[in-house]
């Protein structure tokens, strides 16, 4: 009885036991699995070939158009306002030597008389003791043998006379300046922007006539950054100055015009850190030319100066130049350099390089992330190749299965 109790609670403990031998058996007798390395082909880039061409670059600015001359007129002698040119009012416009405005000329026509009848008798009483010297100097010679005084002579007398002559012509003259005077004459080509008298007016000596602009030569004063200052080259100018254009709105058309870089004010604005150029533009008003758009004085214009420093740089797209100034190139194992570059000048879309790579480099135009030298990278073209991480991860695995069949075999 107690012998078939034990064999029926041996079977199941055998069972297992033969279970456990039977899976040591074939875990000690399965083949690994083989392992196949994942490819990851190199970073696919985009790449230009860097070439230099002559650049000549354009800084732009923007201020208002102003007279090189104006000027405030007024009244070099006194009297009452008799006529006004039909010009002489506010945007009217004049010619050099026109007739703006006449005072009354009663009065210095008069002086001017006087100042003739003075010259006259001078003269005359000079003419006299020119006469009295040499009918002296006769009765001198035939009383006495010895040369005569020049008291004798009536020497003294004579200069006098003289200096009467040039007082009465000096007189005269001024007199002729007076008379002049009288008429305020346009002292260039211009436009009024205020006249301050009117017919009938009194005008005392100094007072104020009108205020008048030249058309002749307008100017802009344009502010230049002191990074832009370098392309521009006020002081290298020749004397035909560099060209510049000039654009504006006018009756919602825009216009341009064409001007020149004369000279900058030489100082550096210590509040904006600007030096400021100035542009003239000849005829603003076209006088000499009146189917073009006039460039009035107040005027705001946009203004893009044309350097005439011809300078052989790399031109390449603005987004290629990361923070540090450096460029990733391809070198000729398909491995990314980093190189760093001297920029000349930079705008919203491209950048202009001066030195730092060789012309024919290639240049990484697409984004990379996290680029690092010998990055393994390929070209549009190229045959896949693994990359670095790849090669890293295929050699980990060879060892790895070389090691697993080493201790199979043990």
């Amino acid at each position: 009885m107690k012998n078939s109790v034990l064999m029926k609670s041996g079977i199941p403990l055998g069972i297992i036991i033969l279970a456990f031998i039977a899976a040591a058996i074939m875990i000690s007798s399965r083949k690994p699995p083989e392992q196949v390395p994942v490819e990851v082909p190199a970073f696919l880039v985009d790449a230009k070939t860097t070439t230099s061409e002559p650049v000549n670059f354009i800084v732009k600015s923007q201020g208002n158009v102003v007279p090189r001359n104006k000027t405030s007129l007024s009244a070099q002698v006194s009297g009452q306002v008799i006529s006004l040119s039909d010009n002489f009012i506010a945007g009217g416009t004049f010619k050099k030597g026109d007739v703006l405005a006449t005072l009354e000329q009663d009065d210095y026509k008069t002086d001017l008389k006087l100042a003739e009848a003075e010259l006259a008798q001078a003269q005359a009483a000079l003419q006299e003791e020119i006469a009295r010297g040499k009918v002296a100097e006769q009765e001198w010679r035939s009383v006495n043998s010895v040369a005569p005084p020049e008291l004798g002579l009536r020497k003294p007398q004579l200069a006098k006379e003289q200096a009467n002559v040039k007082a009465a012509e000096a007189k005269l003259e001024r007199a002729k300046r007076n008379l002049q005077r009288t008429k305020i004459t346009a002292p260039y080509n211009g436009i009024v922007v205020e006249r301050s008298i009117d017919l009938g007016q009194f005008v005392a000596t100094g007072s104020p006539i009108g205020t008048v602009y030249s058309t002749d030569t307008a100017e802009v004063r344009l502010p230049i950054t002191d990074s832009d200052l370098m392309f521009v080259n006020i002081a290298g100018q020749s004397s035909d100055g560099a060209p510049v254009s000039l654009t504006a709105s006018v009756g919602g058309t825009k216009q341009s015009w064409q001007g020149k870089l004369v000279r900058s004010e030489g100082v550096l604005d210590t509040g904006s850190r600007v030096v400021y150029a100035i542009v003239e533009v000849q005829d603003p008003y076209n006088v000499n030319a009146s189917h073009k758009a006039p460039l009035r004085f107040g005027q705001f214009v946009e203004a893009e100066i044309t350097s005439r420093q011809n300078e052989n740089l790399m031109v390449l797209p603005r987004s290629i130049l990361r923070l540090d100034n450096t460029i990733l190139t391809v070198n000729d194992n398909r491995e990314i350099e980093i190189k760093h570059v001297d920029v000349a000048r930079t705008t919203a879309k491209e950048v202009f390089i001066r030195d730092g790579i060789a012309e024919g480099t290639l240049v990484v135009t697409s984004a990379v992330p996290n680029p690092y030298n010998g990055m393994k990278v390929r070209l549009p073209g190229d045959e896949p190749v693994l990359s670095d991480e790849a090669e890293s991860d295929k050699g980990s695995d060879d060892t790895a299965i070389e090691t697993t069949t080493a201790g199979g075999g043990q």
